[in-house]
């Protein structure tokens, strides 16, 4: 018997046939993406076709090969995964029903509007959050086409929808080394520019490797936000970085510069169960220095803990992120606001002042021994101003001492306070004591 033949088979979108009603419902997205118009429909199917020998005068089944990854499938995604995106062409931002706003230019503008890098992913998020359906014909309130090449035009908040055959004309290229969060990763297929093509906002590697990144796009069903091999799942040799030329490294509506030495974004990966690490350490000590300290029993340290989850979480929705986007984890996003000292800080245990200008308790973890921070100078400057400073034989400073303790509890003993309640360890009543003028 000789070797089967496979042979490909497009079922016809007009064909009324059980067999091509059935394939075009079964078989897993075109590839190719031919047919934008109809991008749920489109469908291949693969049949063998056996080709026996006259003596046997048998005649095989047809049988159904399954699809196949362009590389091998990474743990978290299924094998033969595709964007399958269509994309529209450039043209201007849309009102509510898909009327049209002023027509657009037939060029992409040489004035790029400013943002921060903050802004961008706030605004890739809020996709995400909504989990906005995907759609080649389908606008938001605000004008921006619910496709790839819409989404990034709508996170860099470009005058109109771009495609990714324009995109280009608003960034620079970059290298893999300088990508950022906000950047993108620019595939355009010039064999197939509106059904082969794809963009994505790269928003953070997510291992030391640099192998993984987190990616923000705008994909079937609806945007996500997910953890992707570099450059992509497919076509990976062909996805260049790009740099938006009007981007600035301000926290979220500021535009203000993120100050030399600050720390990037390590990554997802450096956070969660079984993360130990100095950026954990790092996130706990900007945590509790905007108003988190309550949620740490011990002083924040390099192995995530709960406290750190429930700190973080804090944080996150003190900024109004409700459901996933506050999911106790933080992202470019949070730690953006974090090292550059943006957003609201949390409330209930407060940094900010509360209405008798006390500012607001830190928390015991912070004013302990082996506690180095901004509160505990805080508190030494205060207690020499009230009158508590003499076994200070220098500073105060940030590292909890003998004589910080030792202060505090000469301080509680004026009040009257005596055994565990002049323990030398501020509590919220030493500290409103303390600050209240």
């Amino acid at each position: 018997m000789e070797s089967p033949v496979f042979e490909e088979i497009e079922p016809a979108d007009d064909c009324d046939c059980p067999g091509c009603a059935h394939w075009r419902n079964v078989l897993p997205h075109s590839r190719t993406g031919r047919f934008p118009g109809h991008p749920a429909r489109h469908r291949t199917a693969v049949v063998v076709a056996a080709v026996t020998s006259a003596a046997i005068g048998a005649t095989a089944a047809p049988v159904i090969a399954a699809p196949h990854a362009e590389q091998p499938a990474g743990p978290d995604v299924l094998a033969g995964e595709d964007p399958g995106t269509p994309q529209g062409v450039r043209a201007p931002l849309y009102g509510p029903g898909g009327q049209a706003g002023p027509p657009a230019s037939p060029e992409p503008s040489a004035r790029v509007p400013a943002i921060t890098r903050a802004d961008i992913i706030e605004r890739a998020r809020s996709w995400v959050t909504r989990k906005v359906p995907y759609g080649v014909s389908s606008y938001g309130s605000d004008g921006y086409r619910q496709d790839c090449s819409g989404y990034v035009s709508m996170a860099w908040r470009l005058p109109g929808n771009e495609w990714t055959g324009s995109l280009g004309a608003y960034a620079e290229r970059i290298t893999k080394d300088e990508l950022q969060p906000g950047d993108m990763l620019l595939h355009h297929n010039a064999a197939d520019p509106y059904g082969g093509s794809h963009v994505v906002l790269f928003g953070g590697w997510a291992n030391t490797a640099r192998s993984k990144y987190v990616a923000y796009e705008q994909t079937v069903p609806h945007t996500r936000r997910k953890t992707t091999p570099y450059a992509y799942w497919n076509n990976s040799a062909r996805y260049v970085p790009y740099r938006y030329k009007g981007v600035s490294d301000g926290a979220a509506g500021a535009g203000a510069s993120v100050a030399t030495g600050r720390i990037p974004f390590p990554g997802v990966a450096y956070f969660g169960p079984g993360a130990d690490n100095t950026y954990v350490a790092e996130l706990g000590r900007m945590l509790a220095a905007r108003g988190a300290g309550h949620l740490y029993p011990a002083a924040p340290g390099p192995r995530w803990t709960d406290a750190d989850r429930r700190a973080t979480r804090a944080f996150q929705e003190a900024q109004g992120w409700r459901g996933a986007a506050a999911d106790g984890l933080p992202g470019p996003l949070t730690w953006e606001l974090l090292m550059t000292g943006g957003g609201r800080d949390v409330q209930s245990g407060g940094s900010a002042s509360a209405p008798d200008g006390v500012p607001g308790y830190p928390g015991r973890a912070l004013l302990r021994p082996g506690a180095v921070n901004d509160h505990v100078t805080r508190l030494g400057r205060q207690l020499v101003r009230k009158g508590f400073g003499r076994y200070y034989t220098k500073g105060p400073g940030p590292r909890w001492t003998e004589a910080d303790r030792r202060n505090v509890e000469a301080f509680q003993r004026a009040q009257g306070w005596r055994g565990g309640a002049a323990d030398g360890f501020p509590g919220p009543e030493t500290w409103r004591r303390l600050f209240l003028t």
